[in-house]
């Protein structure tokens, strides 16, 4: 990669490994419906003019129902779920969680997706993955009836990225991404939006909560994805995808660091399982779903 892939792989890996933070930080004061929906409705502010501009939405009207669907599984859904995990568990163990990500894309995709085969090191990647999952929830979630709930959500927002990057592929390949992801958060600030009135908090949140819902929806989403398509043009899609291995660690260590997470040696273990079998299992499926400019597979 040339030193501006490479600084671009850095910032969009950055970006999308500091949502967990200011997540744990926001859902202190504010409900997660009101979190997930400031984060959204602030990027879609940015990038949906910004897609007009470009003329990235030609087309799109006729896959209006599929939007709705891809804004459910892609953001309204995941977003909200992060939230909810983030009040029961640490941010650094849902930032390892969600980064099962390629291992459910890789699942999904042989039960729905022809030309995805289950042989060899997916096979492998599979197995090495799913015991990374199985050892954080053993050892570092326990038996904690609020800790596994908030494990469950965070595989969920994982499951929700995962059929999301399968719908780009199969309903949005050959429309442009800018377009595509500016109108899923827009209809996924609708779709929030009861939810965040039904949770209105008493008083004004603090400087901090409001600060992180900002770096939240104009850092890490709009940010992260003006920056991710300029990545996938300069090095393609594939190259592109490495950050999904890169931001995880990201989120650890900033969890570590400012709200110290715990950090033992079933952490280590299991984010090296999840992220070497994801790598493995993603050789095929994982690297090859995204359409065109199209968003990422496990957003930020």
């Amino acid at each position: 990669m040339s030193n501006r892939a490479l600084v671009l792989v850095a910032a969009v890996a950055f970006l999308w490994g500091i949502p967990y933070l200011f997540i744990a930080v926001a859902v202190e004061e504010v409900s997660p419906a009101i979190v997930a929906l400031g984060r959204t409705a602030l990027a879609a502010a940015v990038l949906l003019p910004f897609a007009v501009a470009a003329g990235a939405l030609r087309g799109l009207r006729e896959r209006a129902g599929w939007l709705v669907v891809l804004a459910a599984t892609q953001m309204a859904g995941p977003f909200l779920l992060l939230g909810f995990a983030e009040e029961r568990i640490s941010s650094s163990l849902t930032g390892i969680l969600v980064s099962s990500t390629p291992l459910l894309v890789a699942v999904l995709a042989l039960g729905i997706d022809r030309t995805e085969s289950a042989s060899g090191s997916r096979l492998v990647g599979l197995g090495v993955g799913l015991v990374g999952v199985a050892l954080l929830l053993g050892l570092d979630v326990g038996r904690e009836a609020g800790a596994v709930v908030g494990a469950l959500a965070a595989l969920g927002t994982a499951l929700g990225y995962a059929v999301s990057a399968l719908l780009l592929k199969a309903r949005f390949s050959g429309y442009d991404g800018r377009g595509v992801t500016g109108l899923t958060t827009a209809i996924a600030a609708l779709l929030l939006l009861p939810g965040a009135l039904a949770t209105v908090p008493g008083s004004m949140p603090s400087g901090d909560a409001l600060g992180s819902l900002v770096v939240l929806g104009i850092a890490s989403t709009a940010g992260g994805f003006l920056l991710f398509f300029r990545l996938q043009v300069e090095v393609g899609p594939g190259r592109a995808s490495v950050v999904a291995y890169l931001a995880p660690g990201i989120a650890v260590v900033l969890g570590v660091a400012f709200l110290g997470d715990a950090f033992g040696a079933s952490t280590v273990a299991g984010l090296a399982l999840i992220l070497l079998g994801s790598l493995l299992a993603g050789r095929r499926a994982g690297l090859r779903l995204r359409p065109r400019l199209a968003g990422s597979t496990s957003g930020p």
